[in-house]
Formats: C-alpha cells, sequence, structure tokens
C-alpha cells in the first residue's frame, strides 16, 4: 500500500455556521469511517455559533457566566470558546500511517498553525506549560491567539485547532479560556490586521504539506 500524501487527504470548507453539536456528531461518524478504512482523511475548517465547549479535564469554576450552550467535547483540555469569526480547523488523520505519535501530531499542529499566521506578519509562538498560540498583544502583554484541542480514537485525530480572526472576545469572558487566567486573549483584529477566512485557509492549505512531514518527521 502506497503511503498516504496531502493529495489523499479531503479538504472541506464551509460557507455557513455549522452548530457545534452537529460538527461533533459528523466528526465522530468521520473518525469511525477513516478507522475503518472507509473514508479518506480530513481537514474541515469551518466556524460555529457561540458555544463553550469542556474538554476532558474542564474545572466547573471555570465556568462563569454560561452565557451560551456549553457542550462536552471529548477532547483533552479545559473550557474554551467557540464563534463567529474564529477559524476552526478539525484535522482528522490516520496516525497508524503517520508514525503514532500524538506528542509529536500536537507539535506539529501548533507549527502549522503558527508558521501560518507569520505569514501575515503576526509572530507567535508555543509556550512552555500552556497548549496554544501565543503573541504579544497590542499592550505588549502577552495572549492567547489560537487554541489547540485534541482526541485520538483507534489511532485517527480528532479537532484540531481555532485561530482568532475576528471574534467578539468578549465572549472569552464567560470562561477561564483553558484554565489560563493569567493571560488575555486576542485576534488578528485586534493586532489591525483585516483577514478574510478564505485567505487564511489559503495559506494553511499552502502550509499543509510542511504539517505533514513535519509530523512524520521527513523535514
Amino acid at each position: 500500500m502506497n503511503k498516504p500524501s496531502a493529495r489523499t487527504v479531503e479538504w472541506r470548507v464551509e460557507t455557513a455556521q455549522i452548530a457545534y453539536r452537529d460538527a461533533l456528531s459528523a466528526m465522530q461518524a468521520r473518525n469511525e469511517a477513516i478507522a475503518t478504512g472507509q473514508a479518506r482523511e480530513m481537514v474541515w475548517l469551518l466556524e460555529h455559533p457561540p458555544v463553550y465547549t469542556a474538554g476532558t479535564s474542564a474545572d466547573g469554576a471555570e465556568l462563569l457566566d454560561p452565557r451560551f450552550e456549553v457542550v462536552d467535547a471529548g477532547r483533552g483540555g479545559r473550557y474554551t470558546y467557540h464563534g463567529p469569526g474564529q477559524r476552526v480547523g478539525y484535522v482528522m488523520l490516520d496516525l497508524k500511517e503517520r508514525g503514532r505519535d500524538v506528542r509529536c501530531f500536537v507539535h506539529s499542529l501548533e507549527g502549522w498553525v503558527i508558521a501560518t499566521l507569520a505569514e501575515f506578519g503576526v509572530e507567535c509562538w508555543r509556550s512552555e506549560g500552556r497548549i496554544g498560540i501565543w503573541t504579544n498583544d497590542i499592550d505588549g502583554r502577552e495572549a492567547k491567539i489560537g487554541a489547540i484541542g485534541v482526541r485520538v480514537r483507534r489511532w485517527v485525530t480528532m479537532h484540531g485547532f481555532s485561530v482568532n480572526i475576528a471574534p467578539d472576545l468578549a465572549h472569552f469572558s464567560g470562561i477561564v479560556p483553558c484554565g489560563i487566567d493569567q493571560f488575555g486573549v486576542t485576534s488578528l483584529q485586534r493586532l489591525g490586521i483585516d483577514l478574510a477566512p478564505a485567505s487564511f485557509d489559503e495559506a494553511l492549505r499552502a502550509r499543509f504539506g510542511d504539517f505533514l512531514a513535519a509530523l512524520e518527521g521527513t523535514t
């Protein structure tokens, strides 16, 4: 059997918002189909209506103001927010064919988003002990611009990343995002960058091959 490549992965981009529960059900079904060889791997780019999602480590004390629906996501991590103006990427890859290394997958996923944001002049980085994508806010303080949350079932990945392009940042105040209360949340819009989601998608796809190479240790 030939090794899977970037060309074999399906890309799906939604133009309308998808309710989180519907996306979660679809992702779970696709995970099962990939694991049993009945479907191709997939990257799914979309936007959700406002929702708070709870990871497996979520602490109820960090749900400060549940003004939106709260959904158990089944991914790792704590509470996060999804909503309009945020690009969400669900990455469903078969790690049986791509190294069987969950830590490498997370690291490579972070690197993919960081490299994509750099294309738009945003310097981002990983921070030790804090999962996610970090940058300097307009006040010079470190702030989170992207979240990472994954689950692996039968060696097929689920969930992925979210990047704040132009969301209502006040919506994050209903939770302690990812359990980190001493840091703020920012967006490309807040940093003075007006970016269409399609432009972000294009830049992301252009670096997909590099992401797979890092994941598979072939860089």
